[in-house]
């Protein structure tokens, strides 16, 4: 997956279509990832000793290609490609050719 933790994506399709937000958990083996504050839905919890119960707001989790990184660079959102810098590879920009990883 191209997409990590602590990202900033655009989301493409669904009720949430063309909102940014930050990726606060990403799930590369089912190829999902979790939004902050997008993709919400109501979820009714029981009560516990730590919790008081009732509907909450909850991410639900989405498919990675459904979403697309935005460049920090040229706020764009964008593809990603990869290049070896040193003895690493490194995310880049396909737009503007800037290293999108954080060295």
């Amino acid at each position: 997956m191209n997409i990590k933790k602590g990202d900033t994506v655009v989301i493409l399709s669904g009720k949430d279509k063309d909102k940014k937000g930050k990726v606060s958990k990403v799930f590369p083996e089912r190829g999902k990832l979790i939004v902050e504050g997008l993709n919400v839905a109501k979820r009714h919890q029981k009560p516990t000793q730590k919790f008081p119960g009732g509907i909450i707001d909850k991410s639900m989790p989405l498919t990675a290609s459904k979403v697309m990184l935005v460049c920090s660079r040229c706020s764009k959102p964008t593809r990603i490609g990869t290049k070896e810098v040193g003895d690493r590879r490194v995310r880049v920009c396909k737009k503007c050719n800037e290293i999108v990883d954080k060295v």
